[in-house]
């Protein structure tokens, strides 16, 4: 996802709010600002809570909606197989 956003006189950025709802990003949250090669990264300082348990990128995987066919459950089950397999 790509959006754009300017700077503001006093040196705020409006992050768009397709990414702040994505993201769970809430007014008040606090945020860790650090310069790479890339650009500038911007992270949550204490990362958002579910049912008190920290998110990883394993519990965000798979929850966007899907834009291909329709897959069987065979289809599904042989594609865990293969991913199985290649990480025996």
């Amino acid at each position: 996802m790509s959006q754009t956003t300017k700077l503001s006189a006093k040196g705020q950025i409006a992050i768009p709010k397709a990414i702040r709802t994505a993201r769970r990003w809430k007014a008040g949250m606090e945020f860790v600002v650090k310069e790479t090669t890339d650009g500038v990264l911007l992270k949550p300082k204490k990362e958002p809570k579910r049912d008190g348990k920290t998110l990883t990128i394993d519990d965000l995987v798979g929850i966007l909606p899907y834009k291909g066919p329709r897959r069987s459950i065979r289809e599904m089950d042989e594609a865990v197989l293969r991913e199985a397999r290649k990480h025996a």
